[in-house]
């Protein structure tokens, strides 16, 4: 598997995680907000809302590497393809089509999402066309009187954020009902409630096909409001029934906005009305309340840290503390001569591991591979590679320079003169090789693979490719054409009739799989 498929697998995981770390915080968020507005606030409840996005950030976090590892041994070879190109191979890079359609429909959903709310903000936003500005307000934030009766009271965006008073809002209010509105924004504009607004759009448009996603909307809006009005009324304690006159004279807006407050939003004033009736909790409530969800927030952060944990490593990244040293190199060899057509050249695949400054060699097919990785930096190598036909001379002996994760390529004759080579490498950190080999239910995996005239050697090796299977001596077999139909058999018995056709015996120990003659 190359680099570009394990980004791919890599990006689908941590999408996964993100998803279900929001899930679990809303989820979480969701029961708790009732009990904590009843014992704490409707200040501390609000505070609740921190969990997805705390969530969110813990499942993307980088991990530290993990313990050491049972050591290696100094080689592991996988030939993937013998002569010609393999099937399994042609499957596999098909495979991975289906990601990228579903990221195109993901993007594609996140634009509309995006745009649907940039349209609302700009709808909203030319509704304010007209509007004056009042100075004669004492506001740390501008003051605007729209043109329109049902425009306002808002306060309206993030960064800048602005106080939009409708057109009669003096007819409509009497002074300390104003002094309240007023107070009511800019409590909005204190507690920075468009920044939260503009987050929670965000939050939506990434996970525009979770239900989940648009009543968390609706709940942390109406949870900003109630959070707002108990933080007004601490300050004015003593006019609450004016408060409630105001809510009651205010039409409900309808109008959208994403970034923004609006004074009377759609959902019902039943709560906030009950609220207004209700005592507010004391200060000494309000703290354990706020000690409560930082110590909720910490939980949930670290369990979800803790459960985004990789269960292994992940090939092209820093090699985990137990294989320091230890590189894979993924190999794609095209070996041929000028007196042979280029359809008989000989393509060979390879994985070899080996540690930081030792030769790894491997013999197939009469021709000799040597490479030996050698550090340049923290993910940089130089590789070392000489390629030699029948015991002759060396085809080719050159230096590839490249970083973990990323193929380098070189071609060219070889120094005889007569041998022609293409070669391109991916480097990666550890052995990932040999822990894809690791499964122990390997074996088991049932096969199906139709082959017509090819080698024996050949098709083992695509049966120990899709298996998982390590060949320990493909050698042992020869290129007798054989034609075999697997429909839905164990690896193991696949193995086991390949060699009797070669006059073998497959042993098995583990995943690993050597041929001995009869």
């Amino acid at each position: 598997m190359n680099s570009v498929e394990w980004a791919g697998i890599d990006w689908l995981g941590r999408g996964w995680m993100l998803l279900l770390a929001f899930t679990a915080a809303v989820l979480a968020a969701a029961a708790l907000r009732r009990a904590s507005r009843h014992l704490f606030g409707a200040e501390r409840a609000f505070g609740l809302w921190l969990l997805p996005p705390l969530a969110m950030l813990a499942s993307q976090l980088p991990h530290l590497a993990g313990g050491d590892r049972a050591p290696l041994p100094a080689l592991v070879y996988l030939i993937a393809s013998a002569i010609g190109s393999m099937p399994a191979v042609v499957s596999e890079s098909a495979s991975i089509g289906w990601r990228s359609c579903a990221a195109w429909v993901w993007l594609a959903g996140v634009a509309i999402s995006l745009g649907r709310a940039v349209l609302a903000q700009a709808r909203y936003r030319c509704l304010l066309r007209g509007s004056i500005a009042m100075a004669d307000v004492p506001s740390r934030w501008p003051v605007l009187r729209a043109a329109y009766a049902d425009v306002g009271p808002a306060l309206v965006g993030a960064w800048r954020a602005r106080i939009v008073l409708p057109a009669d809002f003096e007819r409509r209010y009497d002074a300390s009902e104003r002094a309240l509105i007023l107070a009511h924004e800019a409590m909005h504009a204190r507690r920075r409630d468009g920044w939260w607004c503009l987050l929670a759009q965000i939050a939506v448009a990434l996970f525009w096909f979770h239900p989940l996603a648009w009543w968390a909307l609706g709940a942390l809006r109406r949870d900003q409001e109630l959070a707002c009005d108990a933080a007004v009324l601490r300050e004015h304690g003593t006019q609450r029934r004016s408060y409630a006159s105001a809510m009651l004279k205010t039409q409900s807006a309808p109008f959208s906005l994403p970034v923004g407050c609006l004074w009377s939003p759609r959902h019902p004033l039943t709560e906030r009305i009950a609220m207004l009736k209700s005592p507010l909790p004391g200060r000494l409530r309000r703290r354990i309340g706020g000690i409560a969800v930082a110590t909720l927030a910490c939980l949930v952060g670290g369990a979800v840290y803790a459960v985004s944990a990789p269960s292994g490593p992940r090939p092209g990244m820093a090699a985990a503390s137990g294989a320091v040293g230890e590189y894979q190199l993924d190999m794609t060899l095209e070996l041929g001569t000028d007196d042979a057509p280029a359809s008989h050249a000989e393509r060979m695949t390879l994985a070899l591991c080996m540690r930081a400054g030792k030769s790894g060699t491997v013999d197939t097919h009469g021709w000799t591979v040597e490479a030996t990785p050698v550090p340049e930096g923290e993910s940089r190598l130089r590789i070392d590679l000489a390629v030699t036909h029948a015991g002759g001379a060396p085809v080719a002996r050159t230096q590839l320079h490249g970083a973990l994760g990323e193929s380098v390529h070189a071609e060219g004759k070889g120094d005889d003169g007569k041998h022609a080579y293409a070669v391109d490498i991916t480097p990666l950190a550890g052995c990932p090789a040999r822990t894809a080999t690791a499964d122990t239910g390997a074996r088991s995996r049932l096969i199906s693979q139709a082959v017509r005239n090819e080698s024996a050697r050949a098709v083992a090796v695509s049966v120990a490719l899709a298996a998982g299977l390590t060949l320990v001596n493909p050698e042992a077999l020869d290129d007798r054409p054989v034609t075999l139909n697997f429909d839905r058999i164990p690896a193991e018995r696949a193995m086991h009739l390949i060699a009797d056709i070669d006059g073998a015996k497959a042993m098995f120990d583990g995943n690993r799989v050597r041929f001995e003659p009869k």
